[in-house]
């Protein structure tokens, strides 16, 4: 979520290219509401829930971020309920760039929103966890409002952002700033309803292996891995620098999680790591186009 750019910038071929990537990659991101939502969040003044240099403000700010989306999709798919879930409510197929618009609207307010805005963000999401409820394939009853159902997504999303950002962020993150940003993300987990949630990252790599003997790649996980890695929602244009981020969340997945869903390849796990680099050092330099309005605490 971004201010506009300096017109004065506009005059440098170079300015205007990377102005232009900008632009394009918000309004994929953000939506049609994007702009108005980008002023609310960091123009809007009063209290935040995290300040400013917080360890989940530098994760959450990162274009390592599209990595870790991806790298958590993938993951959080090896559920079978969760995915279930997914599969029948979200609409990932017919309208997976609205589903990544509410994700990052989500992360957005909750990050870097006023306290009431996020708080108001999280009971929107949680009126819509109340009414996503179903059957799995296998015949068992799931409800997107299950502290267990809505911990693995938590643990998944916080382990897959934080993966991403060690490998690919611009500002390292020390032992501590990382339990930092397990912590200060299961502040907004458990708002969520997600419970009982990790607070460090050894804590963080327990739960996951806690999860371990439910996870299962199901024909629905399968389904939605070859849709994110060999049918997504991309023009041809940017087929190529989706593609590469995508090796590189495959890197980034663990050893048994790729196995599973059949991505266990020498190639991802070794041209991944630097194809998504290069795309995700490409998406810093075009957002650097535009930054964001200083948050009024």
């Amino acid at each position: 979520m971004s201010a506009p750019a300096n017109p004065a910038h506009r005059a440098n071929p170079v300015e205007r290219v990377r102005a232009r990537m900008g632009a394009a990659l918000f309004a994929k991101v953000g939506g049609p509401d994007g702009p108005a939502v980008r002023a609310r969040v960091h123009e809007t003044p009063g209290p935040r829930w995290f300040p400013p240099g917080s360890a989940i403000r530098v994760v959450h700010g990162d274009a390592s971020m599209y990595v870790g989306g991806i790298r958590a999709l993938l993951l959080q798919s090896l559920h079978p309920l969760a995915m279930a879930g997914v599969a029948g409510h979200s609409g990932y197929r017919g309208d997976p760039w609205g589903r990544l618009t509410r994700t990052a609207t989500f992360l957005a307010f909750t990050t870097f929103g006023t306290v009431e805005d996020a708080q108001d963000t999280v009971d929107r999401i949680r009126a819509v966890h109340e009414r996503v409820r179903g059957r799995a394939p296998d015949g068992r009853e799931y409800r997107a409002s299950d502290p267990h159902l809505l911990r693995w997504v938590h643990v998944a999303e916080v382990d897959s952002f934080l993966a991403a950002h060690l490998r690919y962020g611009a500002r390292p993150l020390s032992p501590a700033a990382c339990d930092e940003y397990v912590a200060q993300a299961a502040t907004v987990g458990a708002r969520l309803g997600a419970a009982p949630l990790p607070e460090t990252v050894a804590d963080l790599r327990l739960a996951i292996d806690e999860y371990r003997p439910e996870l299962e790649a199901t024909e629905a996980a399968l389904d939605a891995a070859a849709f994110l890695l060999r049918e997504p929602p991309v023009s041809r244009a940017m087929a190529l620098p989706y593609g590469m981020l995508a090796s590189g969340a495959v890197a980034l997945l663990p050893d048994w999680a790729r196995a599973a869903l059949g991505r266990d390849r020498w190639a991802s796990r070794t041209f991944g790591p630097v194809a998504a680099g290069l795309v995700t050092r490409g998406i810093r330099w075009g957002a650097q186009a535009t930054r964001p309005t200083r948050n009024v605490d």
